[in-house]
């Protein structure tokens, strides 16, 4: 895969982390593009690709594309609006890796197929500096054959890589995944707000919570950002409202009754629209301890 021309369409935290991980590694990262032109420009000059100001012209620079969008919306809008990236596409490969909605990456599987083009959802469930470093956390639907020819590429990215299915089915595990942490996360905070207002030791509750049945991987990662009010973002606030709302639709399509899942997305619903939703998700430790709300 290294003989193919890479392009990265969205370079935000993970984008342009994952474009430099690449280019490290010897990809030839060819053609890049944000909806802020400046950041294109910056990263393109320290990368050498070319910082394109057209969709169109991603495609045309590259073999490969890369997209790193926020929502549905956006994806429609690259791919489906007057300049998108399925314009000249036929022969390209594009590997989608935003938390999205089942429904747009098949629908996205098909007008790929009618332009000649493929595609991969390949869902993240990692950081910053995983995505800087390589070490991602890959979910991949999509075509099984597709999936094994990009997979020297996939590994490059990645320290655990998962063929999930067909299309659409990456994106519902990842939703899973997220529903699932932002659960844990709220569950911690509220933990921590309680044991505050208790006047616990809260480094020695953290302590007993990790040697017991309240030990969990958020405990390792946000806890000490709750006490210290660090909330600098890796993964926002705003994103695990998104994403626990695409749960609960799959929940709520497929019949099944979520009300963790409803009460954390009120929790960060609620913070969102505090005008905290840029906070990164141990945020929502702000409306569980006392004094810190108002």
């Amino acid at each position: 895969m290294k003989n193919k021309k890479i392009g990265f369409v969205g370079l935000g935290r993970m984008g342009g982390n994952m474009a430099r991980c690449l280019n490290d590694k010897g990809y030839q990262v060819a053609a890049v593009y944000d909806i802020n032109e400046s950041v294109a420009k910056e990263l393109a000059s320290e990368i050498g690709a070319a910082a394109c100001t057209r969709l169109s012209e991603v495609t045309a620079q590259s073999d490969v594309i890369l997209t790193v969008v926020t929502n549905d919306s956006a994806m429609e809008a690259i791919y489906f609006g007057d300049d998108n990236l399925l314009t000249g596409a036929s022969g390209r490969v594009f590997i989608n890796c935003a938390t999205l909605t089942p429904a747009i990456h098949q629908k996205l599987d098909e007008a790929a197929a009618k332009a000649g083009a493929q595609c991969l959802e390949a869902c993240m469930a990692s950081s910053i500096p995983q995505a800087r470093n390589g070490e991602l956390f890959l979910m991949i639907g999509g075509d099984e054959a597709l999936f094994n020819e990009t997979k020297p590429l996939l590994d490059d990215m990645s320290k655990a890589l998962h063929y999930v299915g067909p299309s659409g089915k990456a994106s519902e595990v990842k939703a899973l995944v997220n529903m699932v942490m932002n659960i844990n996360t709220a569950a911690l905070a509220e933990g921590l707000g309680i044991g505050d207002a208790l006047g616990l030791d809260l480094k020695m509750l953290c302590n007993i919570f990790s040697q017991t049945g309240a030990n969990s991987r958020v405990l390792e990662t946000d806890a000490e950002d709750m006490i210290a009010r660090d909330h600098d973002c890796y993964f926002s606030a705003e994103h695990a409202a998104k994403d626990s709302g695409i749960a609960l639709n799959i929940a709520k399509a497929n019949g099944i009754e979520a009300p963790l899942a409803e009460a954390t997305l009120k929790q960060y619903t609620k913070l969102t629209e505090m005008g905290k939703g840029g906070l990164d998700k141990s945020g929502i430790a702000e409306l569980t301890f006392k004094g810190r709300s108002s």
